[in-house]
């Protein structure tokens, strides 16, 4: 009866003829093994065998590599788009940071001047903020944070760390209007400090200059001359810097010099200023301008000529009167 292939012996069957086979497969598998171990003959066919069986992996893995490349292509390609616009607002972020920073340094330097010159001043005085700005036509006026509830007056002097800037001019509620120096209605009393001459500043239709248009031709004057507060009328405290003479000429007229100063005030930068307080009310209008004639220097020379031309007025009259006993003889 012929075997079923279900009833098929094995490769190894448990009789004495399977044992034999086994045995005589692994001592071939030994031999082979020590042979390869010290004469290496089975490694040039392992070397053939993989480069005939790479390329068709290499080729085999070439749609998963591809797809794989192209994937991360497309990443990376988002990744650093996303990357270079989150730098870029981090950099507008820091340019505008350090900006603000700038600004907040320049701002506390223009306070530690002002607190500056608060100290060196001695007097009450009360800071406050530019809200607003008015530069019409022929007007030149700022608008500050405070007002009538912050006891702000009208005719408060305003200054800033370098000079004087204006005065009060309207007082609301929490803002107050400040008229400028530089208005063309706007006048101060001033002295030059280096020859003590008085006279009056007025402010100009350019808005950025000082006019001081009745100054005697004989007065010294120059270019680079300080010119102070004089104090003259209460308004403003003496002392204070106005401005600086930066030309001088002739007037239309040939009668008097007219004197042209810039004003010591950052009056076009300045953000923060002071408000002074518990002055003298001012008596009356400002002083008018010195007078023409000889300055201050030359009147004790002139009182003395003067006195001479009256004594040889004198004189002569009393030669050419006739005497009491002529009188009387005739």
């Amino acid at each position: 009866m012929a075997r079923t292939r279900d009833e098929s012996s094995p490769l190894f069957a448990g009789n004495a003829a399977g044992t034999l086979r086994l045995i005589g497969y692994l001592a071939l598998a030994l031999v082979l093994m020590v042979l390869d171990q010290r004469n290496g003959w089975l490694w040039r066919m392992r070397d053939t065998a993989a480069a005939v069986v790479e390329p068709v992996y290499r080729l085999a893995g070439l749609p998963a590599a591809g797809i794989h490349s192209l994937s991360a292509a497309f990443g990376d390609r988002q990744q650093l788009t996303e990357q270079n616009q989150r730098l870029r607002q981090d950099l507008l972020l820091a340019n505008a940071k350090l900006n603000q920073m700038a600004a907040v340094a320049q701002q506390n330097a223009h306070l530690k001047e002002l607190l500056d010159t608060r100290n060196s001043l001695g007097l009450k005085v009360q800071l406050a903020r530019v809200v607003g700005v008015d530069l019409g036509a022929y007007r030149y006026r700022i608008m500050l944070n405070v007002g009538a509830r912050d006891g702000v007056k009208p005719g408060q002097p305003v200054i800033d760390a370098h000079g004087v800037m204006g005065q009060v001019r309207d007082v609301l509620p929490t803002t107050s209007v400040v008229m400028l120096i530089t208005d063309p209605s706007h006048a101060i009393p001033v002295v030059i400090a280096r020859s003590g001459l008085r006279t009056v500043a007025y402010g100009s239709r350019e808005g950025d200059q000082l006019t001081l248009p009745n100054i005697p031709l004989v007065a010294d004057v120059r270019v680079g001359d300080q010119l102070l507060t004089s104090g003259i009328g209460g308004r403003f405290p003496p002392g204070f810097p106005v401005g600086r003479v930066i030309s001088v000429a002739p007037a239309s007229t040939g009668m008097f010099l007219v004197a042209q100063a810039r004003p010591a005030a950052d009056i076009n930068r300045s953000d923060e200023v002071l408000l002074l307080h518990d002055q003298a009310e001012p008596e009356g209008p400002p002083a008018p301008a010195a007078p023409v004639g000889p300055p201050r220097d030359l009147a004790p020379v002139t009182a003395a000529i003067d006195a001479r031309r009256g004594n040889a007025a004198q004189a002569a009259s009393a030669t050419n009167r006739p005497s009491s006993n002529e009188g009387m003889r005739r």
